[in-house]
């Protein structure tokens, strides 16, 4: 049942990852390579476009301000990581596993994302454009402050997910299975798809009322008057 903003509505909050890096070694630009490892390294501003890390390991390792334009790194496991100021266009992160992991302030387009599986996951600012997490798992995962373009959920698994001070724009929930979802806090949640599967999320009586006419549609209800 979708729950408005009534005062015995509870949903479990997410654990957020607890960061503590080690002193980094500056990546030395070689190029990464596929199933390759990566451990305690700052990539500063590199160019890693077109490049292969798929089933690469990233260990304790700081991502900033990289282009990461068609990178391949589907299967990667990015693990107590730090990525800020990252874009790019169609990066493959086709299951990839993300786990204690903050992202910020990224500008990300056509990202692949699906079977991929996120864990204590904070994604704070920045704007992520088609956003393909299909078939993905995600748990204890809060998105921050940033604005989801057309993001696809679909026949996703979401656990202890957070929205807050995020736009939502187009959202797709097809097939999706949500649990202690919270949505309450976004500042702007359009669904365009997937209305029915709100079923384990918490929305705030606003959103209810603006959702009224999908939910309606959904039902088969008309309204008139």
């Amino acid at each position: 049942m979708v729950r408005g903003a009534a005062g015995d509505a509870k949903v479990r909050a997410a654990r957020r990852p607890e960061l503590r890096l080690p002193a980094l070694e500056r990546y030395d630009g070689g190029g990464l390579e596929p199933d390759g490892d990566y451990d305690g390294l700052e990539f500063d501003g590199a160019d890693l476009a077109g490049q292969d890390g798929g089933g690469a390991r990233f260990m304790d390792c700081a991502l900033r301000g990289c282009a990461l334009d068609e990178a391949r790194l589907s299967r990667a496991r990015v693990l107590d990581s730090v990525l800020s100021g990252v874009r790019g266009v169609g990066t493959d992160l086709a299951r990839a596993t993300l786990r204690d992991v903050e992202l910020t302030d990224a500008r990300l387009g056509g990202t692949q994302l699906h079977g991929a599986s996120l864990e204590r996951v904070v994604v704070r600012g920045g704007k992520i454009d088609f956003l393909n997490l299909r078939a993905a798992v995600l748990k204890d995962v809060v998105f921050e402050g940033c604005v989801l373009v057309e993001p696809d959920f679909g026949g996703a698994r979401l656990e202890r997910v957070e929205f807050a001070d995020c736009t939502l724009k187009g959202v797709d929930l097809s097939g999706a299975v949500l649990k202690d979802v919270d949505l309450r806090r976004a500042s702007s949640l359009e669904i365009a798809r997937g209305v029915d599967r709100l079923s384990g999320a918490v929305i705030s009586t606003g959103q209810l009322l603006d959702l009224a006419p999908f939910l309606a549609a959904e039902l088969g209800i008309a309204v008139e008057g």
